[in-house]
């Protein structure tokens, strides 16, 4: 299914709402974005018509959370599955529909439920694996041939390693092949402790070391290393800005309209996945509604550009309605529209290449 801004396909309008030159940024930066939610469980892609229009593409992807990809393959997490997808394009080559790239599911793991949020591709035993926060289990891990999983390192806050999601691990930022810096909602070491710390219990932790590096965070997201700086989502606060690891302090770049979740950079611009808070306990009586509040503003679900060097948001990207989470976001390099091969399609059995 593709969407636009023109799209009214129900009574409830346009889907999508755009900034006016939110097509010009993309081609000014040369990339296509895509997101995930697990709420709607969708894997997006935003990119360019050739008319220089702006092309949604989406592929179900049931509980679809965190998003690695280079442009030419890509990793995503599902209900109980992790997915490899590869670029089946050569370069110069486009789809029917005009996209220059053309994911194809390679190869699906069975992991379990075991929640994973972020993922990176790092060094495993000089090989390159997919590195991704495993939150049931409150550690990094990697995949194994012969079991759901193969644990690489987990907090020494916590003593066992059980499927409690004591402590809400989260985020992951790479240094390179070597996962640096995780994010945690808590420090909790019993079951679903985190959710009494959702306030100022949140911590950033050297993987190296297993030091806590910085604290007093409301459930932090998307720790990144990028341009020589730790960059870090409080989400509870609605705050993007920079960690020092050295002594800890947080200095805010911008205030999120929105609950912030997924972060990814090119040039010298941020780009951020924003919710609409769900009501219940895990989301309600933050900073957030608060600074909201002060601003006369409403939470968004959507995608902010924001420059890192003023803290200004140049462009934005709305959903109206149906979606209300995204959790992560990557930036597709070179690239000017993609799609995914659905796995219920006749496409998916004619797809076939030979290496």
């Amino acid at each position: 299914m593709s969407m636009s801004p023109a799209d009214a396909a129900n009574d409830k309008g346009p889907v999508l709402l755009l900034s006016p030159r939110f097509s010009d940024w993309l081609a000014s930066v040369d990339a296509c974005l895509s997101l995930t939610t697990y709420q709607a469980g969708r894997l997006f892609f935003i990119g360019r018509k050739s008319d220089g229009g702006v092309r949604a593409h989406e592929r179900i992807i049931e509980q679809c959370q965190g998003l690695w990809t280079d442009g030419q393959t890509l990793w995503t997490s599902g209900l109980y599955m992790l997915w490899r997808f590869e670029n089946v394009l050569r370069n110069g080559e486009i789809t029917p529909a005009g996209a220059d790239r053309k994911f194809v599911p390679r190869e699906g793991r069975v992991v379990g439920r075991i929640d994973i949020h972020d993922i990176g591709l790092g060094d495993v035993d000089g090989a390159r694996r997919p590195i991704f926060v495993n939150t049931q289990y409150g550690c990094l891990a990697t995949i194994s041939e012969t079991a759901s999983f193969r644990p690489l390192w987990r907090p020494k806050f916590l003593t066992a390693l059980v499927p409690e999601d004591r402590c809400h691990l989260n985020g992951l930022a790479m240094d390179g092949a070597r996962p640096a810096f995780v994010s945690a909602v808590s420090r909790s070491d019993v079951a679903d402790g985190w959710r009494e710390r959702r306030h100022d219990g949140g911590v950033v932790i050297d993987v190296a070391s297993s030091e806590i590096v910085a604290g007093g965070f409301s459930m932090p997201h998307s720790p990144r290393l990028y341009d020589g700086k730790l960059w870090l989502l409080n989400s509870g606060a609605g705050e993007f800005g920079t960690v020092d690891p050295a002594d800890g302090t947080f200095t805010p770049v911008c205030f999120c309209p929105g609950y912030a979740r997924g972060l990814a950079f090119i040039g010298r611009h941020a780009v951020i996945g924003l919710s609409r808070p769900r009501h219940g306990q895990t989301f309600s009586g933050l900073a957030l509604d608060d600074r909201l509040a002060e601003k006369d503003a409403a939470a968004r679900c959507g995608v902010l550009v924001v420059n890192i060097d003023t803290g200004n948001i140049l462009e934005w990207l709305r959903f109206e309605h149906s979606i209300d989470e995204l959790y992560d976001v990557a930036i597709l390099p070179r690239v000017r529209a993609a799609e995914a091969i659905g796995f219920k399609s006749d496409d998916i059995q004619r797809e076939i290449t030979i290496e």
